[in-house]
């Protein structure tokens, strides 16, 4: 018991030490590959050099995309699996990723970041995420569906919905406008706007430390709604805001970086087999992990069939996937928690 309480204190420096090897990897990696000697000396020079501007224009931002990316997917999945108490909860199976999709699809039909400002595209997806997330806790609170795999059932039909509704902008948009519709659907990182990547960072970090504030409030929900509320904590009020914070997060991830399914889940799911149920601490390693996850993704997208450039959606879909089976396949069980 006092080594597996030991292991656990040690996985938030292993996951910093894991996510800085996976940031030096993919700021190594590609068409120019630069050695950690040379990138210092790269930095200490400053600007002038083509190597400077390999580093800081073109990867740099995707790593730090990546970063934030991939840890808000990773919160957004520990928080609605939190709260429905089921591991296969995650903004896909809810419809929060459908809707956020489907705002961004119409911002490029009705070409609002060209008429507005770029600050519409998080916006509309932001507003799609939260759409969906509407519906679904509008129908908790009616109590018109009373359990668990009614409300994930109408999750995966707005999901659907969304689906055929995006399908359908696709058929109707302009020709420039569909080969990045359908280039976005599969996930990048490629987003060169420095404001939208200081904005995903920002969020990310802030839904970090707000649902990190409502860890002991999830510990509780774990125990049953009846039990949470015999401890003081106000169920129905943490349900709100964890909603929120979970579809904005995956709003604007969704609207910068497309959409990269099975973060989300399996992020989660081996970090909760791994450090427990406890979100004082999962919470803040599904964070560190899903950053490292993507990021890798990400440098695998870039360099596996160079120059040719995969979506990161496919590569995080693959890995994912294969990984989930094969902890399934291995004696995983999908609960994980080890007490």
């Amino acid at each position: 018991m006092e080594n597996r309480k030991k292991k656990r204190l040690l996985a938030i420096p292993v996951l910093i030490g894991l996510l800085a090897v996976a940031v030096v990897i993919a700021l190594s990696l590609g068409a120019e590959p630069l050695s950690p000697r040379r990138m210092l000396q790269v930095l200490l020079q400053g600007r002038g050099s083509i190597d400077y501007t390999i580093l800081t224009q073109l990867r740099l931002p995707r790593v730090l995309l990546g970063i934030a990316v991939g840890g808000a997917l990773s919160l957004a999945g520990v928080m609605l699996q939190g709260v429905f108490r089921n591991p296969l909860v995650e903004p896909y199976t809810l419809g929060i990723s459908g809707g956020a999709a489907l705002g961004v699809c119409l911002n490029v039909l009705f070409r609002l970041t060209t008429r507005l400002g770029i600050w519409t595209l998080p916006l509309a997806g932001f507003l799609g995420a939260l759409s969906a997330v509407a519906i679904v806790a509008l129908l908790m609170l009616r109590r018109r569906f009373a359990s668990v795999r009614d409300l994930l059932l109408v999750g995966v039909m707005i999901s659907f919905v969304s689906s055929s509704l995006v399908m359908l902008i696709m058929a109707i948009s302009r020709a420039e406008d569909l080969q990045g519709i359908v280039f976005w659907l599969m996930g990048s990182l490629d987003e060169p706007n420095s404001l939208l990547i200081g904005l995903a960072s920002a969020i990310s970090l802030l839904a970090l430390a707000l649902s990190w504030l409502f860890s002991l409030d999830l510990n509780a929900l774990a125990l049953g709604e009846e039990e949470a509320m015999h401890l003081g904590i106000r169920v129905e009020r943490t349900r709100r805001v964890l909603f929120l914070l979970a579809s904005l997060a995956t709003g604007l991830s969704v609207s910068v970086a497309g959409i990269i399914g099975f973060v989300g889940l399996v992020v989660p799911h081996f970090m909760r087999r791994h450090v427990g149920s406890d979100h004082r601490l999962l919470l803040p390693a599904a964070w560190l992990c899903g950053a490292a996850f993507l990021v890798l993704c990400d440098t695998l997208a870039r360099t596996l069939l160079s120059p040719l450039e995969l979506p990161v959606g496919v590569i995080t879909g693959i890995l994912g996937g294969s990984l989930f089976v094969y902890a399934l396949c291995t004696g995983g069980n999908l609960t994980g928690g080890r007490q």
